[in-house]
């Protein structure tokens, strides 16, 4: 009796049908993706190395101090909220001025938020802030 010899047959492996899917679920999870724009405010920031003194007479300046209050130009502010702010910062809209800050090495994040916020609302886009030289921050 002769016996056939059993030959192992290989498998074939079609990848089109894989690719395909692939390529269904890509363009499903394209499809279905939110994009999402972020809002940015370009702010420049001074080095504290520099030398240079900037010019005071076309800009504003608002002083935060460690308690949270403001003061715009030298005029101390009764309130602390956004809408006294952005109030007290309604006429830089009209001018071509710079908005300069100046707080305090304690004053909360929140404080220097709330004038980023109200520059932000009356179209304001010169943004800087104050540095210490590090030669002065050593004095006592």
């Amino acid at each position: 009796m002769k016996f056939k010899k059993n030959t192992a047959i290989e498998p074939d492996i079609n990848l089109i049908p894989f690719i395909d899917v692939l390529l269904v679920v890509l363009i499903f999870l394209m499809l279905t993706t939110t994009w999402s724009k972020f809002n940015e405010m370009n702010v420049s920031l001074p080095s504290a190395a520099a030398q240079g003194a900037t010019d005071t007479s076309a800009s504003w300046v608002v002083l935060v101090n460690s308690q949270g209050s403001y003061a715009v130009n030298g005029v101390k502010m009764e309130g602390r909220s956004l809408q006294d702010l952005s109030a007290a910062l309604a006429g830089l809209r009209k001018t071509d001025a710079s908005l300069l800050i100046k707080a305090d090495a304690s004053a909360s994040h929140q404080s220097v938020v709330n004038v980023l916020e109200a520059a932000r609302l009356n179209g304001v886009v010169k943004i800087a802030f104050a540095t210490q030289n590090s030669s002065q921050a050593n004095k006592p």
